[in-house]
């Protein structure tokens, strides 16, 4: 499935607010945990707090 992009921007404080159909789409709700990180120039991966920990035990990283 092709899905759109949302054009977004960000504020003076740094924020950027994601539309909820696109957090539908990801799986993640209201008060949903995440993990941030940079993937490369001009690219931010979110990433489910829970899914990136689940993926560390697996991997034998802790």
């Amino acid at each position: 499935m092709i899905r759109e992009p949302a054009e977004l921007s960000i504020d003076d404080e740094g924020r950027i607010s994601l539309p909820i159909g696109l957090l539908a789409e990801a799986g993640l709700g209201t008060g949903a945990r995440v993990l941030a990180f940079s993937d490369g120039d001009g690219r931010i991966v979110l990433q489910r707090e829970a899914d990136a920990l689940e993926k560390l035990l697996r991997d034998g990283a802790l």
